[in-house]
Parts: structure tokens; sequence; C-alpha cells
């Protein structure tokens, strides 16, 4: 046992520091994720090597026969938890760990979530919007980028009420959000208008 309070790595650092190939791709992966360094691409390494490392265990354990006991309550916890977290479909099994890729973290991240969702006009901006403290989930402000977002955190991604983000015609917002808000406040006037 460790000492309670002291915080460990959480994440691997490569084993051979000079690959050209795995630098180029990490280079791509925190241009196109908008990540601040390449410790933040070895965390989302580190989680699905967790991951696959699990899952090749309890198949080992499953090859002599069925998945039962332990063994089956621990392949569910681990399937349930990538499928509440996005990373896999409803139908998955445990072979579909094996084939997750970096990716498929770096997706389920608030940052990236909060540029799909149009919160943000690049990842930069997204990312700068969380640590600025603009951004809330389930109401609730969360100012880490490398916040896993669950499928139903998802849907209650919003700025946070108190932020001046989340006024309408705050200049930073991007514009198709602005556009959102102009049309659904002339749909009223125009219903209004028809009826007198």
């Amino acid at each position: 046992m460790g000492y309670p309070g002291k915080n460990t790595k959480s994440y691997e650092t490569p084993k051979h520091p000079w690959q050209a190939a795995r630098i180029a791709s990490e280079v791509e992966l925190v241009k196109a994720y908008g990540l601040r360094n390449k410790k933040e691409v070895w965390k989302a390494h580190s989680s699905l090597k967790n991951y696959r490392e699990l899952a090749r265990k309890l198949l080992a354990q499953s090859a002599k026969g069925t998945l039962s006991g332990h063994i089956k309550t621990d392949a569910d916890n681990i399937l349930n938890r990538l499928k509440r977290y996005g990373m896999l479909k409803s139908e998955s099994v445990l072979d579909d760990v094996l084939s997750l890729q970096v990716t498929n973290f770096l997706d389920r991240r608030l940052q990236t979530q909060v540029h799909k969702q149009g919160l943000a006009n690049t990842m930069k901006q997204s990312r700068q919007f969380i640590v600025h403290g603009h951004i809330s989930v389930g109401g609730r402000k969360v100012t880490v980028p490398g916040y896993i977002v669950s499928r139903d955190d998802e849907l209650s991604l919003s700025y946070y009420g108190n932020s001046p983000l989340s006024g309408e015609t705050h200049p930073s917002r991007p514009a198709q959000v602005v556009r959102e808000i102009a049309q659904e406040a002339v749909k009223p006037a125009q219903n209004d208008g028809g009826r007198k």
C-alpha cells in the first residue's frame, strides 16, 4: 500500500524516446485535438492500454469455457463503463475492446465534445472556454479539458449560467450558435404576427 495522499502518474512514457513514426503520429494527435502537450496523448494511450490488458486477461481466463462468475461480472463492468462513455456501441462484446484506438478516448474528452457541439469555433478556443470556467456539464462548472464526457452528460453540455458567454450576443460565441438563437427569436415573432 502506498501513501494515500501521494499522487501517482496516470500515464507511461514511451519505452523508446526517438521513434520518428510514433513522434509524427503524436504530433498529429496534438494538433488535431488541440492538446497542450504529448503528456495528454500518453494519458489516453495508458487508459487504452489498461482496458486492453484487462480485456486480454478476461478473454484468456474465459478461453477454457464461457464467461461465468466473477469473470463475467468483470467483463460486464468493463463493457458497461466503455458503453456509458460512448467508446463502444451497445451491442459490443469483450473482443471489441481490443479494437479501440487512442482516438476513441480523445473523442470523449470535454474539449473535443465542446468543439463538436458547436460551443466553440476551434479546439484551442474550446480548451480556453473550459479552463476559464465558461462550460458546464449538467449544470456544474467543469474546468478540466481532459474530463471524459459520458453519453448522458453529452446532452447537457452548455455555457455556464454566470459566464459572460451565456449572453446571446457575446462576440466570442460561435456564429452558428448566435444564428440559431436569432432564428429561435424570429420564429415566435412570425407566429404571433400571423395570428393577429
